[in-house]
């Protein structure tokens, strides 16, 4: 029998590049190809690049420099992909540049350079199709692509505008993926509660039933499907109030990843962004009334041009008013092509740093304390790893998405396994860490 050709896969950057990288993965194990752990055993190494900051941009062309030294046969794609020329003069050897989710580019630029074997199994790729997750999560994109004209951002012109999935057409990968173990799904795009405007909510059939394609009865259906539901990338509109009784009924998880980036009217009017501060702290703070369990997490940019000391004490006290339970931090960073570049104002590296180590001094005082009023409940956790040397299981509550936010850290974890949902009492905490015990 022919031998499979091997495939490297780098996936660099954020969720949805993870997910365009199962999808291609998935294709390809289709059509017969094998996938290889190293560069010394690929005949062809995919890399999938970000292309958001410059920063990132750099990391993508040293990746794919590596791939080159280590393996010399290199196709890119991804959001990098959409600068062909960067990528030519810094690499010039590379096989192929396709742009980002363009999956039908990717296999074709394969086939051309690495030919599928004339024989394919597709009985050999799962139902729910290849994952670079842990079996017991998946990422689940509802849509691509933002309308949204943020100044300090390019994914618009890399991804384009909001492109949504038909409902239906989710729902059934949902119901595959938690077919093959997975229990926990993490809805993302880049602006989630926009979902299925582009389309004008069109419905879909689904189990014979209409589903809109709108977000309120998206959470809902996948709430109905027996795993974990995650949110994220939601923003603050008042439709999204909605949600919270699914959230009271336990449809979905009480947590929310809203992108504020900042709360000065001011920053946010420079950024194009919703600029009502006041609106959007008494909204938070009426959905942690109506659901007390909710835990938001955002990001925040500190140094944006024209920031000014009284911009960002606003933005402390935002952090501090509306419990802001997991924040994470950027230094604010030009990415080129972006109409923040040629704003006034621009702060100093040396301010950006003190900003951003006083806002994370705030942001883990207030962690603290949020995940000190859960120090005695008895909750529900998701084993994402155990070490049997230490009797300890790492988890995470309904309030962690994996890799950003805190853990739970089990002891006496005799029997539990990966993937387990186990009720633990907790015991302790740190700023961003609980420690339990099995209940």
């Amino acid at each position: 029998m022919t031998q499979a050709p091997k495939i490297g896969l780098v996936s660099l950057g954020c969720p949805k590049a993870l997910v365009d990288s199962e999808r291609i993965m998935t294709t390809l194990r289709a059509q017969g190809y094998s996938f290889s752990r190293d560069y010394a055993g690929a005949d062809v190494v995919l890399v999938n690049t970000c292309g958001f900051l410059d920063s990132a941009k750099q990391e993508s062309l040293e990746a794919i420099g590596e791939a080159l030294n280590e393996n010399g046969r290199v196709i890119v794609t991804g959001c990098l992909g959409v600068e062909e020329n960067l990528i030519r003069e810094t690499h010039p050897s590379v096989l192929a540049i396709t742009g980002p989710h363009q999956y039908e580019s990717v296999v074709s630029a394969v086939h051309e350079h690495l030919p599928p074997v004339p024989n394919r199994f597709v009985d050999l790729v799962p139902e729910s199709g290849m994952k670079l997750t842990p079996r017991h999560y998946a990422y689940l994109k509802i849509s691509e692509g933002c309308n949204n004209r943020c100044s300090f951002c390019i994914i618009p012109q890399i991804r384009g505008d909001l492109a949504s999935r038909p409902a239906a057409g989710i729902l059934s990968e949902a119901e595959g993926l938690i077919r093959s173990g997975v229990k926990e799904l993490l809805v993302i795009s880049q602006d989630t509660s926009a979902y299925g405007l582009d389309i004008k909510y069109a419905t879909s059939k689904y189990r014979g039933r209409d589903v809109k394609a709108k977000f309120y009865d998206l959470a809902k259906e996948l709430g109905q499907l027996g795993a974990w539901v995650r949110l994220h990338y939601v923003y603050p509109y008042p439709h999204v109030d909605a949600v919270m009784e699914l959230m009271a009924d336990g449809l979905v998880l009480p947590y929310l990843d809203i992108p504020f980036q900042h709360a000065s009217p001011q920053v946010l009017k420079a950024m194009r962004r919703p600029a009502h501060q006041e609106k959007t702290l008494n909204r938070i703070l009426d959905w942690k009334r109506q659901v007390p369990d909710l835990t938001v997490r955002s990001n925040f940019i500190v140094g944006f041009p024209g920031e000014t000391d009284d911009d960002f004490e606003m933005l402390l006290d935002f952090i501090e008013e509306a419990e802001i339970d997991r924040a994470g931090c950027f230094k604010y960073e030009p990415v080129t092509g972006a109409p923040a570049n040629d704003l006034p104002g621009v702060v100093p590296d040396e301010v950006k740093e003190e900003r951003f180590a006083q806002l994370m001094e705030v942001a883990q005082n207030v962690s603290f304390h949020q995940l000190q009023k859960k120090v005695g409940r008895t909750i529900d956790v998701i084993v994402d790893d155990v070490r049997p040397e230490q009797n300890r299981a790492i988890a995470r509550s309904k309030w962690d998405a994996p890799e950003i936010d805190g853990q739970v850290i089990v002891d006496n974890a005799d029997g539990i396994k990966i993937g387990d949902i186990v009720k633990v009492t907790v015991t302790d905490n740190d700023e961003y860490d609980l420690f339990a015990t099995p209940a």
